[in-house]
C-alpha cells in the first residue's frame, strides 16, 4: 500500500492534520506514506513517526508528474484548493479522496461533502471517516510533534550559540493573515520583559523577515534577542520547543509552540478559538469580548477594540498562573 498526503499550505492547518496523518498510519500500519508539501512546510514533518518520505515541491506541477512512476494506491487532499487536487491526479494515484470544494469533484474518486462547524483538528478527521478510510473519528485532545524532546535539545544548542541565555521567553507578535490579529508590540515588549525577570531568563523574538521591523521594536523595549527571519522553521521549531513560556497571536507560531507542548499565552481577537484555538493543556487564550468579535477581517476597520482592550496584566496573570508563579 502506498499513500500519497497532499499537505495544507500553512503551519497551523498542517498541524491540525496531523491527528488525521496519523490514523492514516494506524489504518496501515504497513504503508507507506509520502507526504507531498510546500517549501516553507516541509520541514514541520521531520521527525513525524507516521511519515515516511516528505517531498518539498519546488515547482507545482513537476513534482506531481514525477511521482506517477511510483503508483500510489490512494491520495489524500488536505487542502481544499483545486490546484492540490489537480496535483494529485496528475500523479496518478489509483483513488484520490478530498472535500468537494473548489470545482474539484470530478479530479476526485471520492469527494467528500465539505463539513461545517466544530474545531479544525476534526475537519481532516472527518474527510477520513466520511470516505470510509477510518471507522469513526478518534477523540483528540492533544496534538504533539513527535520527538519533541530531541527537538528541544537542539533548540538550547541553538539558543546557547546565539548566546540566548536559557530560560526564555519566546515571543510572536506577527500574524499573517492581517494587522486584526496582532496584538499591540509595546505590549508583547512589556510582557515578556516581565515574564523573563521572574524567570530569570531572556527574551526571543521570532518571525519572518517582513516582520523584522516589527519585532525590532519588542526586542528594543525588552532588550530581547531579535530572530525574525533569522531561522528555518526546523530551527524555529526546536528553539520554540525549548521556551519556558511562549507569547503570540493567533498563528502558525501559536501552534507550533503547543504541538511543542510549551506553555503558551495566545491573545486572542478577530478570530474565533472554538475552531481555530491551540490543542494544548499547556495553551491558554486571553480575549476581551467585544460586540464586533470574531469578525474574522484581516484589517480592522473601526478601533481594534478586541485588541487595544487587552491589558499586559490579563496576559501576565494567565502566563503566571500556567508558570504557577502565582
Amino acid at each position: 500500500m502506498k499513500i500519497l498526503i497532499r499537505a495544507t499550505n500553512w503551519i497551523g492547518d498542517a498541524i491540525m492534520s496531523l491527528a488525521a496523518l496519523r490514523a492514516l498510519r494506524q489504518r496501515w500500519p504497513d504503508a507507506e506514506i509520502v507526504v507531498l508539501a510546500k517549501p516553507w512546510v516541509a520541514a514541520l514533518y521531520e521527525g513525524e513517526r507516521s511519515v515516511d518520505r516528505v517531498i518539498a515541491m519546488k515547482d507545482r506541477w513537476e513534482a506531481a508528474w514525477g511521482l506517477r512512476r511510483e503508483g500510489f494506491d490512494l491520495a489524500v487532499v488536505f487542502p481544499n484548493s483545486f490546484e492540490s487536487a489537480a496535483q494529485v491526479f496528475l500523479a496518478g494515484a489509483r483513488r484520490r479522496v478530498g472535500y468537494a470544494r473548489d470545482g474539484r469533484s470530478l479530479l476526485l474518486t471520492t469527494a467528500v461533502p465539505v463539513v461545517r462547524g466544530g474545531h479544525e483538528r476534526y475537519y481532516y478527521l472527518e474527510l477520513l471517516r466520511r470516505a470510509g478510510l477510518i471507522d469513526s473519528v478518534p477523540e483528540v485532545s492533544e496534538i504533539r510533534f513527535d520527538g519533541v524532546e530531541e527537538a528541544r535539545e537542539r533548540g538550547r544548542q541553538l539558543f546557547r550559540s546565539r548566546g540566548i541565555d536559557v530560560p526564555v521567553v519566546g515571543v510572536s507578535p506577527g500574524a499573517a493573515y492581517g494587522t486584526a490579529k496582532r496584538w499591540l508590540p509595546e505590549r508583547f515588549a512589556e510582557t515578556a520583559a516581565l515574564m523573563a525577570a521572574r524567570l530569570g531568563g531572556s527574551v526571543a523574538i521570532f518571525g519572518s523577515a517582513a516582520e523584522r521591523g516589527l519585532c525590532e521594536q519588542i526586542a528594543t523595549v525588552c532588550r530581547g534577542e531579535n530572530l525574525a527571519g533569522a531561522t528555518s522553521l526546523r530551527e524555529f521549531i526546536d528553539m520554540t520547543a525549548a521556551c519556558a513560556l511562549f507569547l503570540s497571536n493567533d498563528s502558525g507560531a501559536m501552534h507550533i509552540a503547543a504541538a511543542s507542548g510549551v506553555p503558551s499565552v495566545t491573545v486572542f481577537g478577530p478570530t474565533d478559538e472554538t475552531g481555530t484555538g491551540p490543542s494544548s493543556s499547556l495553551a491558554r487564550i486571553v480575549r476581551e469580548p467585544v460586540e464586533c468579535a470574531p469578525c474574522k477581517l484581516r484589517v480592522c476597520p473601526i478601533d481594534h477594540r478586541c485588541m487595544t482592550r487587552v491589558g499586559v496584566e490579563q496576559v501576565v496573570r494567565e502566563a503566571s498562573k500556567l508558570l504557577r508563579l502565582q
